[in-house]
């Protein structure tokens, strides 16, 4: 996940190299970008459940980095925080932000939930858009890199919530999760192969996942669950 694979995408359709330096230094950005959301989502998580520091600064790392860790080993390349350690080092700093300023300032469980769900769907929309142009970069198919795509994006924050002990949101509350990095890898490898233009490429796919995400958490958008059948009168 870090600058040094291969650049898939472009912001404008002129001077290829002029767009490669700039878009591999928006990639880079948007990479830590979503690093923080999910670190925050990570942190956020730890306070709910009432751990302390080091909880919440492994709990960010981990949510952080989860997915693409996942995504690597899968593609069998060199896990990028590996290559890159100051992935981990922002995360666990994020935490450690996140766990100081709780400590001081009184949040509700209201606030600590909603922190918990539009950090994590920022994170996943980044994260989806990487993993997917990850996965083409190192020789997967459209199909393959689409779903490497769904684990970056998703990964970690499964692991977040059988850290803390919770049935993950991608199994429950039948709102879009990954559905909603489904939806977006999937139409940034539609998109690449129908010619799309470079920007179009990169930019929808993130658009589309946060419309889905965000739109289910809003409108209560989903699919339906599976509960006890109500008793009869």
């Amino acid at each position: 996940m870090g600058c040094e694979y291969p650049v898939h995408v472009h912001l404008f359709d002129y001077d290829p190299n002029t767009v490669d330096m700039a878009l591999g230094t928006l990639r880079t950005v948007l990479e830590y970008v979503g690093v923080i959301a999910f670190a925050v989502s990570g942190a956020a998580a730890a306070g709910r459940k009432r751990m302390d520091i080091v909880g919440a600064m492994v709990l960010a790392s981990v949510v952080a980095v989860g997915g693409g860790t996942m995504r690597d080993l899968l593609l069998n390349i060199p896990v990028f925080w590996l290559q890159s350690p100051l992935f981990i080092v922002v995360s666990a700093t994020v935490g450690l932000a996140v766990a100081i300023y709780a400590r001081w300032h009184h949040l509700d469980k209201l606030t600590r939930h909603r922190t918990v769900q539009i950090s994590d769907a920022a994170g996943l929309a980044v994260f989806v858009v990487v993993g997917t142009g990850i996965a083409l970069d190192a020789g997967a198919s459209l199909f393959a890199s689409a779903l490497m795509g769904v684990v970056t994006g998703v990964g970690g924050g499964i692991i977040r919530d059988i850290l803390a002990a919770e049935v993950p949101d991608v199994f429950r509350a039948g709102t879009f999760y990954a559905t909603a990095a489904l939806a977006g890898s999937a139409s940034y490898a539609l998109l690449l192969w129908l010619g799309a233009s470079r920007t179009v490429v990169f930019w929808v796919p993130i658009v589309v996942v946060l419309v889905v995400r965000l739109g289910s958490l809003k409108f209560g958008w989903g699919v339906p669950t599976i509960g006890e059948p109500k008793a009869r009168r």
